[in-house]
């Protein structure tokens, strides 16, 4: 079996093949799909598909870093409540984005320092959006650090010195997609610093979808071809990095407790 640790198939790009979709996944081994949250908007198209695929869904509520604008304090009330009736296994998506708009910047830190509250009081792991903006995201992490607060850095494309800092976090894993097939990424060569028990595998569907399906739109069913990759840097099989994946992130979101 393979978990899908990061998928947004709620999204509209999947529009009426949702449901199909995650039936193409479930056949092709991927039997849990964990669903981040972007906005507000989104909550009911994400508890759609988590009532219709209960043994296959999981929901985690959080404002995404991109989507922090004037209204920011609203959406985290919002978060709040959701998190409130005990649906959700996660704090996230969450975290800063510099890399399309930077208006909203300290906005983006106060929220992010929000949802890291909330991580805590509710005692469940962040998942951590990163992109152009590592150094931001450890300053923060570096205030609020302890044993009781845990995550995954989602579609990490750090190097090596970011991979470092983060495993002295200990307490954090990193979330390997699509990007790690990609033939220019240099992704291979950062994650054989990785451990293998601090990897989980997501797609970030229905984006960066990993060869050979690239270019196309991303879907959970292709995390097989990431297992593959990431199989191969480590040099073993399929069966056994579905079995460590799986356990790490069974671990992380405390799926058997």
């Amino acid at each position: 079996m393979l978990i899908d640790s990061h998928t947004h198939l709620y999204l509209e790009n999947f529009g009426s093949e949702k449901h199909d979709v995650i039936r193409r996944a479930i056949d092709a081994g991927v039997n849990l799909m964990i669903l981040p949250a972007i906005k507000s908007s989104e909550i009911a198209h994400q508890q759609e598909l988590a009532s219709a695929f209960s043994e296959h869904i999981l929901l985690s509520a959080g404002l995404h870093p991109s989507d922090v604008k004037a209204d920011f304090e609203a959406e985290l009330a919002r978060v709040e409540a959701e998190l409130m009736t005990g649906k959700y296994i996660a704090v996230g998506e969450c975290g800063i984005d510099l890399y399309w708009d930077k208006t909203y910047f300290e906005e983006q830190k106060i929220a992010f320092e929000r949802q890291i509250s909330l991580a805590k009081r509710f005692d469940l792991p962040l998942i951590i959006h990163a992109r152009e903006a590592f150094s931001e995201i450890f300053e923060i992490l570096d205030k609020h650090i302890d044993d009781t607060l845990r995550g995954v850095f989602h579609s990490f494309t750090g190097g090596v010195s970011e991979v470092h800092k983060i495993l002295e976090y200990k307490t954090f894993c990193f979330g390997i997609n699509g990007i790690v097939t990609f033939k220019n990424s240099g992704l291979d060569k950062v994650v054989k610093e990785i451990p293998p028990e601090k990897i989980l595998l997501e797609t970030d569907a229905p984006f960066l979808a990993p060869v050979p399906q690239r270019g196309k739109r991303n879907e959970s069913a292709y995390l097989v071809h990431i297992a593959q990759k990431v199989a191969e840097i480590y040099g073993t099989s399929y069966e056994e990095i579905a079995k460590i994946t799986t356990s790490n992130t069974e671990k992380l979101f405390r799926l058997n407790s």
